[in-house]
């Protein structure tokens, strides 16, 4: 039998960091699973209420914080990031700008992020196995991006890949915002990476430009205020109060990333599958609300988009055909929808329309104008 053949743990986080940039990896780090000083912030977030309706966030409760628990035998965890702003997408300020074209988070014009960094994930163990073979160290390990009870933001932290910024979103100096992340719970006893200082100052510009004031605190979001939930986490009817501040963005927002001074050294992803698809990062609104359930399904297919289903979809863009200068093809689309509308979707239709009619035109004072232009006063 042979003898196990010894392995450097620092080689190995080389080998590791090699692997991860090869299969589109921006940056690989490592981190140990002693996340107890983020257990306070967690609780007091959520005793706050600040998950709103997503009740699966105080269900895990701890096991967020607690990596060893969710996967037990976890000793390292590899973190990852990959960069998604695709190079040949519309500029964001100019479709924001654009009252009748519909705003789409930029990480959501391609293919679904949690397929795409899963299967590279999983290539990656599937590399360290082969690479540990024949070592006596057996692999056991779970991937995971976006799609268990963990603190991402945190382990990413800890792993020396960025600083948690004011948004809450982890900031890098290298590749500011605009990135996914993902990571490897891993038996293996590797050596960790120190964390970076962060580097937000005195700064407050996504503070500033929230739309909803959903950022409450240095770090600390309020979801049941925040854009991004209301159009993609809530199920149900979207508050009043906020509808005319969701302007146009009918899936996601990136006011507090398109702000931010660090996205000045954001680079653009070579990931194919980040690429926008069927017109998203500069739709018209109109021909988007004229899709039917069909089309939705076919044309959101591989894409994160379809998990809010066809009636979430058409509830957020009744909203933002409210929000657009009053057109009476915008009238006549929503007035076509009411006939077959669910009652969650007549509720926002009802709003748009109202919102429309209380913009048209004063059509009784036109003759007036003509008149009086007419005879010279």
């Amino acid at each position: 039998m042979n003898s196990p053949v010894s392995l450097d743990a620092v080689d190995l986080v080389d080998w590791i960091r090699k692997q991860g940039r090869e299969l589109g990896f921006t940056g690989v780090g490592i981190s140990n699973t002693d996340l107890t000083h983020a257990e306070p912030g967690l609780l007091s977030w959520l005793e706050k209420g600040f998950h709103g309706d997503m009740e699966y966030m105080a269900r895990h409760g701890l096991l967020r914080a607690r990596p060893a628990e969710l996967v037990p035998g976890t000793v390292s965890i590899i973190a990852v990031r990959m960069d998604y702003m695709p190079p040949l997408a519309a500029v964001p300020r100019q479709v924001l700008a654009d009252p009748n074209k519909g705003y789409v988070s930029r990480y959501a014009l391609g293919r679904d992020y949690h397929k795409v960094l899963r299967q590279r994930l999983q290539k990656l163990a599937d590399r360290l196995r082969e690479k540990l073979r024949g070592t006596g160290h057996a692999l056991i390990y779970r991937a995971f991006t976006d799609s268990a009870p963990v603190l991402e933001t945190v382990v990413a932290e800890k792993a020396g890949l960025g600083w948690k910024g004011k948004h809450s979103l982890l900031l890098s100096r290298e590749a500011g915002s605009w990135f996914f992340l993902g990571e490897l719970f891993t038996n293996l006893p590797l050596p960790e990476d120190a964390p970076v200082a962060p580097h937000c100052g005195r700064c407050t510009a996504c503070i500033d430009i929230c739309p909803t004031g959903a950022i409450v605190a240095d770090g600390v979001v309020d979801a049941r205020r925040c854009i991004s939930y209301l159009t993609i986490e809530l199920d149900g009817s979207i508050p009043v109060a906020f509808r005319r501040a969701i302007g146009n963005r009918i899936y996601g927002c990136d006011d507090c990333q398109l702000v931010c001074p660090w996205n000045r050294f954001a680079k653009h992803s070579e990931e194919v599958d980040f690429r926008a698809r069927h017109g998203l990062d500069n739709p018209d609104l109109l021909a988007l609300f004229a899709w039917d359930e069909t089309q939705f399904n076919e044309r959101m297919a591989g894409s994160a988009i379809r998990r809010i289903g066809f009636e979430r979809w058409q509830r957020n863009i009744a909203i933002a055909l409210g929000n657009a200068p009053y057109n009476e093809a915008i009238v006549q689309a929503l007035e076509n929808r009411l006939a077959n509308a669910s009652p969650l979707l007549r509720e926002h239709i009802e709003w748009a329309l109202a919102e429309q009619r209380s913009r048209k035109p004063n059509e009784s004072s036109t003759p007036y104008i003509i008149a009086a232009a007419d005879s010279g006063q």
